[in-house]
């Protein structure tokens, strides 16, 4: 009796591992990938994706930036341009389709106007949730066209980057991106306007190399990884080991290539300093 008393195993509830999954909503907690502290993302969301720990600063979707700096005075242009499949890429097509349902927007820029504490401006938010932010055709398109719409009616550009480069299943039609939006900005540059490039975790490639490092005014956010090819290519190129903060905005800013980097708290105030500093009319009040 008291061997079998000892023996005797214990009886545990079990957990469905689907039911488990239904109690906690997905998206509900956010891990930052710096110092690896678990946090509601609604906490997150309330500090502009920022880590409360670290100061990390998380990726923020298109719609939150421009919801964070417009708001509803926000007006959309060519919601509806969608790409193509020029060179029967396979898979391509169901690729683009399913970061449309995954995002919730039609390609990897949203473009539009909008005013900033009542000044107005154009602006261009790349979003590397589709396709890593790369840039095919019709963010190129939509990029060159902003441009434009912002040089015809006279008012300043700024553009948010986030991008893995050049969309390799557009092959030449996304390398000629580069050369049409910089282009663009040259005519908008004659014709007087203000353009601020404000680089953000990740920008690279092609779009590092054309109209991202372009502006009047060249930002980073803290800790963003900029640059064109990988830290592995060039060191096999120069045969020497780079630095571990290569590529990133404080060495870049360090060695005179970007003019600030600026905490994502501050990035609203010191854009509407600039637009106001800038200004050749009045504001929205």
């Amino acid at each position: 009796m008291l061997k079998d008393l000892f023996n005797k195993k214990k009886k545990y509830a079990t957990v469905n591992k689907n039911d488990e999954r239904e109690d906690v909503p997905e998206g509900l907690m956010v891990k930052c990938p710096s110092c690896r502290q678990i946090f509601y993302r609604k906490e997150i969301e309330k500090n502009l994706m920022v880590c409360l720990n670290c100061d990390h600063h998380h990726q923020m979707t298109s719609r939150e930036r421009i919801d964070h700096l417009m708001g509803h005075t926000f007006e959309e242009w060519d919601e509806d341009m969608v790409s193509q499949n020029p060179l029967d890429f396979p898979e391509y097509l169901e690729k683009l389709e399913k970061d449309r349902k995954k995002t919730g927007i039609n390609e990897a820029v949203v473009t539009g106007k909008g005013y900033i504490n009542g000044q107005q401006t154009a602006i261009a938010v790349m979003d590397s949730r589709f396709r890593m932010g790369s840039m095919g055709s019709v963010v190129g398109e939509k990029i060159a066209r902003a441009i434009e719409k912002a040089r015809e009616e006279q008012i300043p550009f700024i553009i948010f980057t986030a991008s893995g480069g050049a969309r390799m299943q557009e092959g030449v039609l996304s390398l000629m991106q580069m050369t049409k939006t910089s282009v663009a900005l040259e005519r908008f540059n004659r014709s007087g306007g203000l353009f601020i490039s404000y680089m953000t975790n990740p920008t690279t490639g092609g779009v590092s190399a054309s109209f991202a490092s372009l502006g009047d005014y060249n930002f980073a956010e803290p800790g963003a990884l900029i640059g064109f090819a990988g830290r592995r290519i060039i060191e096999q190129t120069i045969r020497e080991k780079l630095p571990d903060d290569f590529q990133t905005a404080e060495f870049l800013f360090n060695h005179g290539q970007l003019d600030q980097v600026i905490h994502r708290s501050d990035m609203k105030e010191i854009l509407t300093n600039i637009l106001e500093i800038h200004q050749t009319g009045g504001g929205m009040s």
